[in-house]
């Protein structure tokens, strides 16, 4: 079986797939802004991916959601659930952290399932 990698470059690759099963992490892009529009980037970026692999979210199997302020857990509950579809939440993991970039106020590890070959 091949481990196919979309976008590698030498620290990582974009999402990496292996067996119909394809693991990838977002970060903000625009950090100079709030908790929220940070948010709503990665999810969008996370589509984007998703997309790009062939798949989408309703078939995210699992994600780790890494953010800096316990005081954003609500803001993360509430557009969370607005973007996914009613019925195929993941399971999910929610950690407080300290980021490399202290700009960062989220970041997001991915696994979803994908049918084809696409990379």
């Amino acid at each position: 079986m091949n481990i196919d990698r979309y976008n590698p470059c030498a620290r990582w690759s974009d999402a990496t797939l292996y067996q119909g099963i394809a693991h990838f992490v977002e970060v903000p892009a625009d950090t100079s802004t709030g908790f929220e529009h940070q948010l709503v980037q990665l999810l969008a970026q996370a589509e984007q991916t998703l997309k790009a692999i062939g798949s989408d979210k309703s078939r995210l199997l699992s994600t780790t959601i890494y953010i800096t302020e316990r005081a954003n857990v609500s803001w993360l509950n509430r557009i969370w659930e607005q973007w996914l579809p009613d019925g195929c939440a993941p399971s999910r993991a929610c950690v407080k952290v300290e980021l490399i970039d202290p700009a960062m106020l989220v970041e997001m590890a991915f696994v979803a399932a994908v049918d084809a070959r696409v990379v």
